[in-house]
């Protein structure tokens, strides 16, 4: 009869600790769409003169964006077939368009930080005015959280092999996608309102 009874006591507890880790998530998520959508809307005021007044739209170069944003939106797609692989129990194949999705991932933040070096090196850096603070505000905040997603991926590659397909490595691969579905989402509105509005 104890054992009976603590059984449902358990599993009551794990459903409780679920929903904590849904509602946590969700509530991070949140938080992230207000800092992104302040930092949108600085830099939308500080450069309603137009791009050419702050100096960036000078420097900016829309072939090398592209190949960054092909890099992130790759990076996505082998990340979902790493989770699809995940739920057809295909281990090593989970790792495997894992690590791709870390190396594309790790391309992407590479050439932004690359980007970032050029543009100070011709005078462009964040403390020229609020205009170029605004700009290296908002694109670097979003590589940060590339940054933080590659450490993420890191982790999973790791632990999947000993967490195997259980319950925890499923629920870790929904967060993780999510929060990678979310930066693209934000990456596309950075590529069109700084930079494609930004060139024209």
């Amino acid at each position: 009869m104890h054992a009976e009874a603590v059984v449902p006591h358990d599993e009551h507890h794990h459903h409780d600790t679920d929903a904590t880790d849904v509602f946590g998530f969700w509530l991070y998520i949140m938080t992230d769409c207000i800092l992104f959508g302040s930092l949108f809307a600085t830099f939308i005021v500080l450069n309603s003169t137009g791009m050419q007044a702050s100096g960036l739209k000078s420097h900016l170069n829309l072939y090398d964006i592209l190949i960054e944003s092909m890099l992130l939106l790759a990076s996505n797609f082998t990340f979902c077939l790493a989770a699809l692989n995940l739920y057809k129990q295909k281990l090593l194949k989970v790792q495997l368009w894992l690590a791709t999705s870390f190396i594309l991932g790790a391309s992407f933040v590479v050439m932004e930080v690359t980007e970032f070096y050029h543009l100070s090196k011709e005078g462009f850096r964040w403390d020229l005015n609020g205009q170029a603070s605004s700009f290296f505000t908002l694109v670097g905040t979003h590589g940060l959280h590339v940054t933080f997603g590659l450490i993420w991926i890191l982790m999973l590659i790791i632990q999947i092999p000993i967490l195997k397909m259980n319950k925890v490595a499923r629920r870790r691969m929904t967060y993780l996608g999510l929060f990678w579905n979310f930066l693209d989402i934000v990456w596309i509105f950075v590529f069109t309102i700084v930079y494609l509005m930004g060139a024209i």
